[in-house]
């Protein structure tokens, strides 16, 4: 019966395969800490994965994921809490290096290197000076100790630093106060701080049905990446070596070791080995009976780049990215396969958009700036705290849009499906990052203000005819 599938025989090809059956966190307990160790090294040194991070922290966040406030029945309410988050953006961050959508690079960079990152809520005084008073920390996963295990006298149990309840839900996580790694750690180093798990966003991307922790992105890719590092550095110290040498000389027998310049133009080592300089024009004359045997290397160029390039399209694909944005390299890509491979990352990376980026950060921050904005009476929402707070949270969150490389193309199809009743006018601003009420508030304020100067424009449908010809509307005005 076990021979039934290939894969699960123990025949001679496959005794070498190992697959122990372990789970999904103790194959993460062991290795999370070098994995995360050896990525970071990665990105400090490598430039394939430095240029791996910033492209898909580019593509994660862009300008920034933003929201969509839902209030159709409410447009002024919907107005004034806009404008307040707004204000909120720029002050959102407890150490002030960034505004809200620069939190989202940093979180999308941690979620490449690190599998994962921490964001703290910290509440603030009313009397700060803050839109609303309420600021995000972020913080490293080397805060959250992987190897941090234990049970407490009330049963609940600590894994890999959380702690989950008797049912099995998360209820806190101890984090040590300062980072585990720097080198200026006051008197409180190693200590532990038990935070509430309301209070903590714990982000990462979970594979596995119970998983505790993040991995890398490059976890799978990592010793790929650095023998293809070490294949690069010994390729170009060979290219460094061979071309260092011109020819080599052979002596005749009975050569006089003790004549200093037997060749007139020999330059002295420090090892004693006469090395003969070799200069443009020059024609050195040797002892008779000496030849020279010019260097000739072995040059692997043909098969190191093709070898080179399926690497690095192993690494691409194993990094979630296309080939062409890891390498820069476009000379086999038309606009068909670039348009399919663009396709297929976009698609990948909307989905961990939302399930990791906008589920785990951005939804619960924007509901924790809610209740705040509530509670604090920065505005007044009657029914909020009564039984319409799943109305108020009902937020669409709009990633930065994605140009493609021949948007006409794109802007005629999407004028179809908009004439056709395939699509509206609030799903294709929302694509956009745009919201409708706000766009049309724009659009009347900019026609009022035309139409004030009387001036005319023929990319104003208005003064157009159906087939795009420009027309003047000359009726009771010479000025026209």
């Amino acid at each position: 019966m076990s021979g039934a599938f290939e894969g699960a025989s123990q025949a001679p090809r496959m005794s070498s395969f190992m697959a122990p059956t372990i789970g999904p966190n103790a194959s993460i307990g062991n290795s999370l800490t070098t994995l995360r160790g050896r990525s970071r090294q990665a990105i400090r040194n490598n430039p394939l994965a430095k240029g791996g991070q910033e492209t898909f922290t580019a593509n994660m966040v862009g300008k920034g994921i933003t929201p969509r406030f839902n209030f159709p029945d409410q447009p002024e309410l919907k107005k004034e809490v806009q404008e307040l988050w707004l204000d909120s953006v720029p002050e959102m961050d407890f150490d002030g290096n960034a505004d809200f959508y620069g939190m989202q690079s940093i979180v999308a960079n941690a979620l490449f290197s690190d599998g994962e990152g921490l964001a703290i809520f910290r509440p603030r005084s009313t009397y700060a000076d803050l839109a609303v008073p309420l600021q995000v920390q972020l913080l490293e996963a080397d805060h959250l100790d992987a190897a941090y295990s234990t049970t407490l006298p009330n049963g609940n149990k600590i894994r890999m630093g959380i702690e989950y309840n008797r049912i099995g839900q998360r209820a806190a996580y101890w984090l040590h106060k300062d980072h585990p790694g720097e080198y200026f750690m006051n008197d409180s180093s190693g200590e532990r701080t038990r935070v509430p798990a309301k209070d903590v966003c714990h982000i990462f991307d979970p594979t596995r049905p119970g998983q505790q922790r993040g991995l890398p992105s490059m976890s799978s890719t990592l010793t790929k990446l650095h023998e293809i590092d070490q294949c690069v550095d010994a390729e170009l110290v060979r290219r460094k070596t061979t071309a260092m040498f011109g020819g080599f000389i052979t002596q005749i027998d009975g050569y006089d070791s003790s004549d200093p310049n037997p060749l007139g133009l020999s330059q002295g080592t420090d090892n004693g080995v006469d090395v003969v300089g070799l200069e443009p024009g020059t024609f050195p004359v040797l002892l008779p009976g000496q030849t020279v045997n010019f260097s000739t290397p072995h040059d692997v160029s043909g098969s190191y780049i093709a070898w080179m390039k399926q690497e690095l399209m192993n690494l691409a694909r194993g990094w979630g990215i296309t080939y062409d944005q890891l390498t820069g390299d476009l000379t086999e890509v038309n606009y068909s396969s670039i348009r399919a491979g663009l396709l297929e990352f976009r698609r990948a990376l909307t989905m961990k958009q939302n399930k990791t980026l906008i589920f785990q950060f951005c939804r619960p921050v924007i509901n924790r700036w809610l209740n705040t904005t509530v509670l604090s009476s920065r505005v007044t929402i009657a029914d909020y705290l009564k039984k319409r707070r799943r109305y108020y949270r009902g937020i669409s969150w709009q990633p930065d849009p994605w140009m493609w490389i021949d948007p006409y193309k794109d802007i005629l199809a999407e004028i179809l499906e908009i004439r056709g009743g395939l699509k509206n006018f609030t799903q294709s601003l929302a694509d956009r990052s745009q919201d409708i009420e706000s766009f049309f508030a724009e659009r009347g304020e900019e026609h009022g203000l035309i139409d004030g100067l009387k001036m005319i424009f023929d990319t104003d449908p208005r003064n157009t005819t159906a087939k795009g010809i420009f027309q003047l509307n000359t009726e009771g005005s010479d000025e026209n």
